[in-house]
Protein backbone atom coordinates (compact mmCIF):
# COMPACT_ATOMS: atom_id res chain seq x y z
CA UNK A 1 0.00 0.00 0.00
CA UNK A 2 1.74 3.24 -0.73
CA UNK A 3 2.33 5.85 2.05
CA UNK A 4 -0.06 8.46 2.34
CA UNK A 5 2.43 11.27 2.99
CA UNK A 6 4.51 10.41 0.05
CA UNK A 7 1.63 10.76 -1.71
CA UNK A 8 0.68 13.91 -0.75
CA UNK A 9 -3.35 11.96 0.46
CA UNK A 10 -4.47 12.92 3.86
CA UNK A 11 -3.49 10.42 6.43
CA UNK A 12 -6.16 8.37 8.49
CA UNK A 13 -9.39 10.53 6.90
CA UNK A 14 -12.24 10.16 9.06
CA UNK A 15 -15.63 9.83 7.15
CA UNK A 16 -17.10 10.70 10.37
CA UNK A 17 -15.14 14.26 10.14
CA UNK A 18 -16.77 14.62 6.66
CA UNK A 19 -20.07 14.18 7.93
CA UNK A 20 -19.63 17.13 10.58
CA UNK A 21 -18.38 19.37 8.32
CA UNK A 22 -20.97 18.90 5.82
CA UNK A 23 -23.23 19.66 9.07
CA UNK A 24 -21.43 22.86 9.91
CA UNK A 25 -21.07 23.65 6.05
CA UNK A 26 -24.94 23.37 5.85
CA UNK A 27 -26.08 24.91 8.93
CA UNK A 28 -23.20 27.73 9.01
CA UNK A 29 -23.24 27.17 12.81
CA UNK A 30 -21.34 24.67 15.06
CA UNK A 31 -24.28 25.12 17.42
CA UNK A 32 -26.74 24.08 15.13
CA UNK A 33 -24.78 21.21 13.67
CA UNK A 34 -24.02 19.99 16.94
CA UNK A 35 -27.73 20.21 17.91
CA UNK A 36 -28.61 18.18 14.30
CA UNK A 37 -25.98 15.98 15.38
CA UNK A 38 -27.37 15.76 18.67
CA UNK A 39 -23.11 16.22 19.71
CA UNK A 40 -21.74 18.68 22.00
CA UNK A 41 -20.70 21.62 20.56
CA UNK A 42 -17.36 21.35 21.74
CA UNK A 43 -17.42 17.82 20.27
CA UNK A 44 -18.17 19.46 16.58
CA UNK A 45 -15.51 21.74 16.91
CA UNK A 46 -13.01 19.40 17.66
CA UNK A 47 -13.81 17.18 14.63
CA UNK A 48 -13.48 20.12 12.11
CA UNK A 49 -10.32 20.73 13.70
CA UNK A 50 -8.93 17.36 13.09
CA UNK A 51 -10.24 17.38 9.68
CA UNK A 52 -8.15 20.62 9.39
CA UNK A 53 -5.03 18.56 10.80
CA UNK A 54 -5.90 15.86 8.92
CA UNK A 55 -5.95 18.33 5.31
CA UNK A 56 -2.97 19.73 6.19
CA UNK A 57 -3.34 22.73 9.01
CA UNK A 58 -5.55 25.10 6.65
CA UNK A 59 -8.58 26.57 8.08
CA UNK A 60 -11.75 25.19 6.39
CA UNK A 61 -14.05 28.14 8.07
CA UNK A 62 -13.91 31.84 9.14
CA UNK A 63 -14.62 32.29 12.71
CA UNK A 64 -17.49 34.53 12.91
CA UNK A 65 -19.34 36.59 16.09
CA UNK A 66 -22.24 34.92 15.04
CA UNK A 67 -21.55 31.70 13.21
CA UNK A 68 -18.70 30.57 10.66
CA UNK A 69 -18.21 30.89 6.73
CA UNK A 70 -16.58 28.39 4.66
CA UNK A 71 -13.20 29.60 3.41
CA UNK A 72 -11.93 28.81 -0.31
CA UNK A 73 -10.39 25.53 1.17
CA UNK A 74 -13.50 24.66 2.63
CA UNK A 75 -15.65 24.97 -0.77
CA UNK A 76 -13.29 23.17 -2.67
CA UNK A 77 -13.83 20.49 0.09
CA UNK A 78 -17.58 19.85 -0.15
CA UNK A 79 -18.32 18.44 -3.48
CA UNK A 80 -15.79 16.12 -2.54
CA UNK A 81 -17.14 15.40 1.02
CA UNK A 82 -21.04 15.14 -0.73
CA UNK A 83 -19.06 12.63 -3.28
CA UNK A 84 -17.59 10.17 -0.27
CA UNK A 85 -20.43 10.62 2.32
CA UNK A 86 -23.03 10.26 -0.97
CA UNK A 87 -21.41 6.82 -2.15
CA UNK A 88 -21.06 5.32 1.57
CA UNK A 89 -24.94 6.05 1.91
CA UNK A 90 -25.49 4.70 -1.23
CA UNK A 91 -23.73 1.32 -0.26
CA UNK A 92 -25.39 0.80 3.09
CA UNK A 93 -28.61 1.12 1.16
CA UNK A 94 -27.93 -1.77 -1.56
CA UNK A 95 -25.80 -3.74 1.44
CA UNK A 96 -29.17 -3.58 3.51
CA UNK A 97 -31.26 -4.80 0.40
CA UNK A 98 -29.29 -7.54 -0.13
CA UNK A 99 -29.78 -8.52 3.85
CA UNK A 100 -32.87 -8.14 3.71
CA UNK A 101 -33.46 -10.03 0.18
CA UNK A 102 -31.63 -13.11 1.96
CA UNK A 103 -34.78 -14.57 3.76
CA UNK A 104 -38.38 -12.74 3.72
CA UNK A 105 -41.13 -14.12 0.66
CA UNK A 106 -41.97 -13.90 -2.45
CA UNK A 107 -45.17 -14.47 -3.71
CA UNK A 108 -45.77 -14.16 -8.14
CA UNK A 109 -47.56 -15.25 -10.65
CA UNK A 110 -47.67 -15.96 -14.44
CA UNK A 111 -49.27 -16.94 -17.39
CA UNK A 112 -49.02 -20.83 -18.62
CA UNK A 113 -46.93 -19.76 -21.48
CA UNK A 114 -44.48 -17.89 -18.95
CA UNK A 115 -44.03 -20.88 -17.40
CA UNK A 116 -42.38 -22.89 -20.12
CA UNK A 117 -39.50 -21.08 -20.39
CA UNK A 118 -39.05 -17.83 -18.83
CA UNK A 119 -40.41 -18.50 -15.21
CA UNK A 120 -38.24 -22.04 -14.69
CA UNK A 121 -35.01 -20.01 -16.17
CA UNK A 122 -35.52 -16.77 -14.20
CA UNK A 123 -36.29 -19.23 -10.55
CA UNK A 124 -33.43 -21.41 -10.99
CA UNK A 125 -30.83 -18.22 -11.02
CA UNK A 126 -33.42 -16.36 -8.00
CA UNK A 127 -33.30 -19.33 -5.57
CA UNK A 128 -29.39 -20.36 -5.85
CA UNK A 129 -28.89 -16.64 -5.21
CA UNK A 130 -31.99 -16.48 -2.47
CA UNK A 131 -32.06 -19.78 -1.20
CA UNK A 132 -33.36 -18.58 2.07
CA UNK A 133 -36.32 -16.45 0.31
CA UNK A 134 -39.85 -18.53 0.62
CA UNK A 135 -41.31 -18.55 -2.97
CA UNK A 136 -44.92 -19.31 -3.93
CA UNK A 137 -46.09 -19.37 -7.65
CA UNK A 138 -49.42 -18.96 -8.73
CA UNK A 139 -50.62 -19.76 -12.42
CA UNK A 140 -53.61 -17.90 -14.49
CA UNK A 141 -54.52 -15.56 -17.15
CA UNK A 142 -53.81 -12.28 -17.38
CA UNK A 143 -56.58 -11.01 -16.05
CA UNK A 144 -57.16 -13.17 -12.91
CA UNK A 145 -53.11 -12.42 -12.11
CA UNK A 146 -53.89 -8.72 -12.12
CA UNK A 147 -57.14 -9.09 -9.67
CA UNK A 148 -54.55 -11.35 -7.21
CA UNK A 149 -52.20 -8.43 -7.47
CA UNK A 150 -54.68 -5.93 -6.79
CA UNK A 151 -55.82 -7.86 -3.86
CA UNK A 152 -52.48 -7.82 -2.35
CA UNK A 153 -52.36 -11.51 -2.42
CA UNK A 154 -49.28 -11.71 -4.74
CA UNK A 155 -46.20 -9.45 -4.88
CA UNK A 156 -45.10 -9.36 -8.77
CA UNK A 157 -46.70 -11.15 -11.79
CA UNK A 158 -45.53 -11.63 -15.04
CA UNK A 159 -48.52 -10.81 -17.69
CA UNK A 160 -48.87 -10.15 -21.26
CA UNK A 161 -50.60 -7.58 -23.60
CA UNK A 162 -52.53 -10.74 -25.36
CA UNK A 163 -56.78 -9.61 -24.88
CA UNK A 164 -55.94 -6.11 -24.40
CA UNK A 165 -55.53 -6.94 -20.80
CA UNK A 166 -55.71 -3.32 -18.40
CA UNK A 167 -52.15 -2.69 -18.03
CA UNK A 168 -52.01 1.46 -17.42
CA UNK A 169 -52.69 1.14 -13.73
CA UNK A 170 -50.03 -1.16 -12.85
CA UNK A 171 -46.23 -0.05 -12.29
CA UNK A 172 -44.54 -2.37 -15.81
CA UNK A 173 -40.99 -3.92 -15.99
CA UNK A 174 -40.72 -4.55 -19.44
CA UNK A 175 -39.22 -8.37 -20.10
CA UNK A 176 -39.49 -8.60 -23.75
CA UNK A 177 -41.85 -8.54 -26.57
CA UNK A 178 -42.14 -11.58 -28.30
CA UNK A 179 -42.70 -13.03 -31.93
CA UNK A 180 -45.20 -15.33 -32.97
CA UNK A 181 -44.65 -18.63 -34.81
CA UNK A 182 -47.58 -20.48 -36.40
CA UNK A 183 -47.17 -24.41 -35.63
CA UNK A 184 -47.83 -26.96 -38.55
CA UNK A 185 -47.52 -30.70 -38.59
CA UNK A 186 -44.26 -31.79 -40.29
CA UNK A 187 -45.92 -33.23 -43.50
CA UNK A 188 -47.17 -29.99 -43.39
CA UNK A 189 -46.93 -28.42 -47.05
CA UNK A 190 -45.27 -25.05 -45.52
CA UNK A 191 -42.98 -27.12 -43.45
CA UNK A 192 -40.61 -27.52 -46.32
CA UNK A 193 -40.33 -23.77 -46.89
CA UNK A 194 -39.17 -23.11 -43.57
CA UNK A 195 -39.64 -19.05 -43.63
CA UNK A 196 -41.43 -16.83 -42.72
CA UNK A 197 -45.63 -16.96 -43.54
CA UNK A 198 -48.15 -15.07 -43.77
CA UNK A 199 -51.58 -16.08 -42.12
CA UNK A 200 -53.64 -15.45 -44.66
CA UNK A 201 -52.00 -18.69 -46.50
CA UNK A 202 -53.56 -20.87 -43.71
CA UNK A 203 -57.21 -19.13 -44.13
CA UNK A 204 -58.80 -22.13 -44.79
CA UNK A 205 -57.07 -24.14 -42.23
CA UNK A 206 -59.00 -25.76 -39.12
CA UNK A 207 -57.21 -23.87 -36.18
CA UNK A 208 -56.26 -25.09 -32.31
CA UNK A 209 -56.97 -22.44 -30.29
CA UNK A 210 -57.94 -22.06 -26.55
CA UNK A 211 -60.94 -19.56 -27.06
CA UNK A 212 -63.58 -20.41 -29.18
CA UNK A 213 -63.76 -16.81 -30.71
CA UNK A 214 -60.43 -15.35 -32.10
CA UNK A 215 -60.93 -11.85 -29.85
CA UNK A 216 -58.69 -11.27 -27.49
CA UNK A 217 -56.24 -14.24 -28.18
CA UNK A 218 -53.33 -14.16 -29.93
CA UNK A 219 -55.63 -15.37 -32.97
CA UNK A 220 -55.80 -11.29 -33.30
CA UNK A 221 -52.80 -11.66 -35.67
CA UNK A 222 -55.18 -13.29 -38.45
CA UNK A 223 -58.04 -10.58 -37.71
CA UNK A 224 -55.28 -8.21 -38.46
CA UNK A 225 -54.15 -10.48 -41.49
CA UNK A 226 -57.97 -9.81 -42.83
CA UNK A 227 -59.53 -13.67 -41.91
CA UNK A 228 -61.25 -15.14 -39.38
CA UNK A 229 -60.34 -18.01 -38.49
CA UNK A 230 -61.98 -21.36 -38.41
CA UNK A 231 -61.66 -22.80 -34.83
CA UNK A 232 -61.81 -25.84 -34.96
CA UNK A 233 -60.92 -27.40 -31.53
CA UNK A 234 -60.99 -25.63 -28.60
CA UNK A 235 -57.77 -26.59 -26.20
CA UNK A 236 -56.78 -24.12 -23.56
CA UNK A 237 -52.81 -26.22 -22.59
CA UNK A 238 -50.54 -25.17 -25.18
CA UNK A 239 -48.66 -28.81 -24.76
CA UNK A 240 -52.17 -30.06 -25.50
CA UNK A 241 -52.44 -28.11 -28.33
CA UNK A 242 -49.00 -28.88 -30.37
CA UNK A 243 -50.61 -32.84 -29.89
CA UNK A 244 -53.39 -31.76 -31.95
CA UNK A 245 -50.77 -30.24 -34.63
CA UNK A 246 -48.98 -33.45 -34.68
CA UNK A 247 -51.94 -35.22 -35.32
CA UNK A 248 -52.67 -33.18 -38.22
CA UNK A 249 -56.15 -31.68 -36.61
CA UNK A 250 -55.56 -28.21 -37.32
CA UNK A 251 -52.85 -25.29 -37.07
CA UNK A 252 -52.38 -23.24 -33.72
CA UNK A 253 -50.27 -20.34 -32.57
CA UNK A 254 -47.47 -20.18 -29.91
CA UNK A 255 -45.69 -17.54 -29.03
CA UNK A 256 -42.18 -17.13 -28.74
CA UNK A 257 -41.84 -18.12 -24.70
CA UNK A 258 -42.77 -21.39 -25.42
CA UNK A 259 -41.03 -22.00 -28.48
CA UNK A 260 -38.37 -23.73 -26.50
CA UNK A 261 -40.63 -26.61 -25.86
CA UNK A 262 -41.63 -27.57 -29.23
CA UNK A 263 -42.51 -30.95 -29.93
CA UNK A 264 -40.09 -32.57 -33.04
CA UNK A 265 -42.91 -33.52 -34.96
CA UNK A 266 -44.41 -29.97 -35.08
CA UNK A 267 -42.82 -27.32 -36.89
CA UNK A 268 -42.77 -24.02 -36.24
CA UNK A 269 -42.51 -20.93 -38.59
CA UNK A 270 -42.15 -16.98 -37.99
CA UNK A 271 -45.48 -15.13 -38.94
CA UNK A 272 -44.96 -12.74 -40.91
CA UNK A 273 -46.74 -9.76 -39.68
CA UNK A 274 -45.47 -6.21 -40.95
CA UNK A 275 -47.25 -2.81 -38.64
CA UNK A 276 -48.42 -5.41 -36.04
CA UNK A 277 -48.19 -4.60 -32.68
CA UNK A 278 -45.82 -7.43 -30.89
CA UNK A 279 -47.60 -9.10 -27.43
CA UNK A 280 -45.20 -7.62 -24.79
CA UNK A 281 -44.58 -9.38 -21.66
CA UNK A 282 -44.24 -7.38 -18.22
CA UNK A 283 -43.41 -7.71 -14.71
CA UNK A 284 -46.38 -5.97 -13.61
CA UNK A 285 -46.34 -4.57 -9.68
CA UNK A 286 -48.73 -2.49 -7.79
CA UNK A 287 -48.44 0.94 -8.45
CA UNK A 288 -46.75 3.30 -6.05
CA UNK A 289 -46.02 0.01 -3.88
CA UNK A 290 -42.59 -0.27 -3.36
CA UNK A 291 -41.26 -4.01 -4.28
CA UNK A 292 -39.60 -6.24 -1.48
CA UNK A 293 -36.23 -6.45 -2.25
CA UNK A 294 -36.63 -10.40 -2.95
CA UNK A 295 -38.68 -9.15 -5.65
CA UNK A 296 -36.47 -6.75 -7.34
CA UNK A 297 -33.95 -9.06 -7.42
CA UNK A 298 -36.92 -11.76 -9.30
CA UNK A 299 -37.18 -8.89 -11.90
CA UNK A 300 -33.84 -8.92 -12.36
CA UNK A 301 -33.82 -12.66 -13.09
CA UNK A 302 -36.77 -12.68 -15.13
CA UNK A 303 -35.01 -10.38 -17.39
CA UNK A 304 -32.17 -11.67 -17.60
CA UNK A 305 -34.20 -15.21 -18.85
CA UNK A 306 -36.08 -13.13 -21.29
CA UNK A 307 -32.65 -12.50 -22.85
CA UNK A 308 -32.33 -15.99 -23.62
CA UNK A 309 -35.77 -16.40 -25.12
CA UNK A 310 -35.24 -17.39 -29.02
CA UNK A 311 -36.38 -14.61 -31.16
CA UNK A 312 -36.02 -16.83 -34.21
CA UNK A 313 -37.91 -20.53 -34.93
CA UNK A 314 -36.04 -23.74 -33.87
CA UNK A 315 -34.46 -25.34 -36.58
CA UNK A 316 -36.65 -28.14 -38.30
CA UNK A 317 -36.91 -31.39 -36.69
Amino acid sequence: MPNPHRTGLPPDLATVWLRVFLEVARHESFTVAARTLGWTQSAVSRQISSLEGALGGAPLFDRLPRGVRLTEAGRVLVPYAETVTGALHAVAGELASLREAAGGRLRFGAFPTADAALVPHALGAFRSRHPKVRVTRAEGLTPMLLERLAEGRLDLAVVSTTGGAPLSSYALHHLLDESLYVAVPARHPLADEGGPVRLGRLADADWISGSARPEGTLLDAALRQGFRPRIAHVVGEWTAKQGYVAAGLGVTLVPALAAESVRPDVVLLPVLDEGAPARAVYAAAVRGRSLSPAAEAFVRALREAAGRIPRTAPPMA
